[in-house]
C-alpha cells in the first residue's frame, strides 16, 4: 500500500487518507480479539498492514503539504519510531493481565488515539492538492530514487530487522531477563524519536551536508549492530542499542525530503516508493536473520551479516545532486553574481 497509498494522498490529500488509514488498523487489530486462531490473526494482520502502509505516508505528506521543514518531518519520523519502541517495552509486561490479547489490544488504542488527534487538525491546503500523479512506471523507472531507497532499506529496515531479534540474542547470549531485553531492544527505535528530528536539523537548509548524514547514520548502524554480537555486559549493549536507534534515524528526513522533491508530480508517490523498499527488507530478512538462531553462536552470526548488510549501503550514498545540492549551490552561485545595491 506504500505507493498506492502515496498516490492517493496526491490526488485527495493526507488527512483523508490518514483517516481511512487508522480506522482499519482499529478495526483490524479489534477482530483479532475475537480468539487466539493463527487464521484470523493473519487475515486481521494483514488487514492492518493496509491502513499502516497507506497511513504512514499520509502522515509524512501532511507536514510536508503543511510547511513542515526536515526538522518537522524528522519529529514525525520519530514519533512513528516511538509507537515500535513503546510495544517492545509495553506489550511483554501487559501479557501478565492480558496474555495473548495484549498486541492486539494496545494498538487499537493507539489507532483510537490517533483518530481523536486526527479529528483536530486542519485539512491539507487545497494549494497543495491534486499534484499532477506520477504514474508507478514513471516512478519505478526514476533511478535517482534508487540510491535513496537502499538508505533507507539500511536506516529503516536493517533497524527493525535488529530491533526485532535484539531481545533473543540478549535472552539466549547475554542471559538478561526477558524484561529487561525488552527494555534495551526498545533503545534501537526510541533512539530514532531523537535521532531522525537531529537529521532534520542537521540537514534543514543545508542539502550539501545531507549526505554527510546519510553516510553517518549507515556508519552508527553497522557499529552499533557490531556491538550487539557479544550480547554482554549490560552497559555496553545499551549503549549499542542507543547507536543503533539514534543513528539509524538520522538517515530519514534528508532521505524522505529528496524524495518528494525529486517528483512534485507525485511526492507521496514518491515517498511511499522509497517506504516500500525498507519496508521489503523487514519483510524479507525479519525471518532471515531468525534462522541464524538455529546456528550455532545463538543469533551472532545473523548480527554480523547485518552490520555487514548495512556498512555496504555505504557503497551507494544518494549522489549530492539526488539531494539537492546541486541546486542549491548553482542558485548561491547567481546570487553571489548579483551586483550589490549597497
Amino acid at each position: 500500500m506504500q505507493i498506492p497509498g502515496g498516490r492517493r494522498v496526491d490526488r485527495y490529500g493526507a488527512r483523508p487518507v490518514a483517516f481511512a488509514a487508522l480506522t482499519v488498523i482499529a478495526a483490524g487489530s479489534s477482530l483479532a480479539l475475537v480468539a487466539p486462531e493463527p487464521g484470523l490473526a493473519v487475515a486481521v494482520r494483514a488487514l492492518t498492514g493496509l491502513g499502516t502502509g497507506a497511513g504512514f505516508v499520509a502522515g509524512s505528506d501532511y507536514v510536508r503539504a503543511s510547511g513542515g521543514g526536515p526538522v518537522a518531518q524528522g519529529v514525525y519520523g520519530g514519533s512513528a519510531m516511538a509507537g515500535g519502541g513503546f510495544a517492545l517495552a509495553v506489550v511483554p509486561a501487559l501479557e501478565g493481565p492480558l496474555g495473548w490479547r495484549a498486541a492486539f489490544v494496545s494498538s487499537a488504542a493507539v489507532a483510537l488515539l490517533a483518530l481523536v488527534f486526527l479529528l483536530a487538525c486542519p485539512r491539507t491546503p487545497r494549494a497543495v492538492l491534486h499534484a499532477g500523479e506520477a504514474s508507478v512506471r514513471e516512478l519505478l523507472a526514476d533511478r535517482r530514487l534508487y540510491r535513496l531507497s537502499a538508505a533507507h532499506m539500511a536506516s529503516l529496515g536493517l533497524n527493525a530487522v535488529v530491533a526485532n531479534w535484539t531481545v533473543t540474542l540478549l535472552v539466549r547470549g547475554g542471559g538478561f531477563s526477558l524484561r529487561t531485553a525488552g527494555l534495551v531492544s526498545a533503545l534501537t527505535l526510541v533512539g530514532g524519536v531523537v535521532g531522525r528530528p537531529l537529521g532534520g536539523w542537521l540537514s534543514r537548509g543545508r542539502p550539501e551536508r545531507a549526505r554527510e548524514v546519510i553516510a553517518v547514520s549507515l556508519a552508527a548502524g553497522a557499529g552499533g549492530t557490531a556491538l550487539l554480537i557479544p550480547a554482554e555486559p549490560l552497559a555496553l549493549v545499551l549503549f549499542a542499542a542507543t547507536v543503533v536507534g539514534v543513528g539509524a534515524g538520522l538517515a530519514f528526513a534528508p532521505v524522505f525530503a529528496a524524495a518528494a522533491a525529486l517528483r512534485p508530480d507525485g511526492p507521496g508517490a514518491a515517498v511511499g516508493l522509497v517506504n516500500m523498499a525498507g519496508n521489503l527488507v523487514i519483510v524479507a530478512a525479519t525471518p532471515l536473520l531468525g534462522l541464524a538462531f538455529g546456528l550455532p553462536g545463538d543469533g551472532r552470526l545473523g548480527f554480523a551479516l547485518a552490520a555487514a548488510a548495512w556498512a555496504a549501503a555505504l557503497l551507494v550514498l544518494p549522489r549530492p545532486s539526488e539531494l539537492g545540492a546541486r541546486e542549491v549551490t548553482n542558485q548561491s552561485e547567481r546570487e553571489s553574481r548579483k551586483p550589490s545595491t549597497q
